[in-house]
This record gives structure tokens, C-alpha cells and sequence, in this order.
């Protein structure tokens, strides 16, 4: 008998469990641990697979960004030589303005109309202008008063201002639209 007052083969039955039931937990131990480091590679391999998806997704967004700001330079361009152009014609087209209404102050130049050779009633006698090699004998004109013509020619200015800032404009549309 032994000192606990067991029988040796019992006592070998319980060393034999013991020994089984530590071999259980160090083997399921074991498994846990190789689980650990199997599903642990799958995690890392998953993290660089995401990883590399999201680098992909940023160099994808990095070139749209480059792509849209390089439209939209191109489009400020676009709109910056429309505008000069704009301003040029309309420079053009003020001081031309200008000089025909100098002309006209001064007397330089003369506005006539053209009237209906076969409205008779309202035609009184008015020279035609002459011509410098001799008398005009080409349809029957009427010079305009100065004042009048000034105001004409200011009618037809903002005309030409209204038409030149219509241009623009639509420039300023087609060039957005492409």
C-alpha cells in the first residue's frame, strides 16, 4: 500500500489520467496555437490585400484629381483669352465709335438717308451730296441734323456693345459646356 493508502494500479490508473489529461490540454493547447497562427497569416494577407486596394483606390483618385484640374485649367485658359478677346473688339469697336462721332462733330462727315424716289409728296428739293469729279445725279438723299445723327450713332453703339456682350456670353456657355 502506498502512503495515501491506495492501491498501486490505481494509483497507476490516476498517473495514467493525469498524464492523459495533460496531454489533452497541451495538445488542444497546441491547436489553439496553430489556429492562432494560421488564421494570423490569413489577417496579414487580408490586411495587405486591402491595403494594396486602398493604395490602388488613392492613385485612382490622384489621377481623376490631376485630370479634373487640368480640365479646369484648360477652361480658365479658355475663358481668360475669350475675355481678352472680348475686351479687345469691344476697345475696337468704342474707339471707332468714338472717332465717328468726332467726325461727326466736327462736320467731317455728314449722315443722309436715302429717301423713296416715288413718295413725292414728302420730298422737297434737297441736293444730293457731289461727288468730286461733278454732280451727283444718283438717288435723292436728306442730310440729317447733327444733334440727330449724334443720337443715332449713340443707338447704334450700345447696339454694338449689346451684340459684343451677347458674343461673349456665349463663348462663356459653349466653353463650359465642353
Amino acid at each position: 500500500m502506498s502512503a495515501f493508502g491506495l492501491k498501486p494500479a490505481v494509483y497507476r490508473w490516476f498517473c495514467a489520467a493525469l498524464v492523459l489529461v495533460v496531454l489533452t490540454c497541451g495538445s488542444a493547447a497546441l491547436a489553439w496555437r496553430i489556429q492562432d497562427w494560421r488564421y494570423g497569416r490569413q489577417l496579414a494577407e487580408q490586411a495587405r490585400l486591402h491595403s494594396e486596394s486602398l493604395n490602388q483606390l488613392n492613385l485612382a483618385a490622384a489621377m481623376q484629381q490631376r485630370i479634373e484640374q487640368n480640365k479646369r485649367l484648360a477652361l480658365e485658359q479658355q475663358l481668360s483669352t475669350s475675355e481678352q478677346n472680348h475686351f479687345r473688339v469691344l476697345s475696337d469697336v468704342q474707339r471707332d465709335q468714338d472717332r465717328l462721332r468726332d467726325r461727326l462733330a466736327t462736320a467731317d462727315v455728314r449722315l443722309s438717308v436715302l429717301l423713296d424716289a416715288a413718295d413725292t409728296a414728302s420730298i422737297r428739293t434737297v441736293p444730293a451730296a457731289s461727288g468730286p469729279g461733278g454732280v451727283d445725279s444718283g438717288p435723292v438723299r436728306a442730310r440729317l441734323d447733327p444733334a440727330h445723327a449724334q443720337r443715332i450713332i449713340a443707338i447704334t453703339d450700345a447696339g454694338d456693345r449689346g451684340l459684343i456682350a451677347l458674343q461673349a456670353c456665349q463663348a462663356y456657355v459653349r466653353a463650359l459646356i465642353r
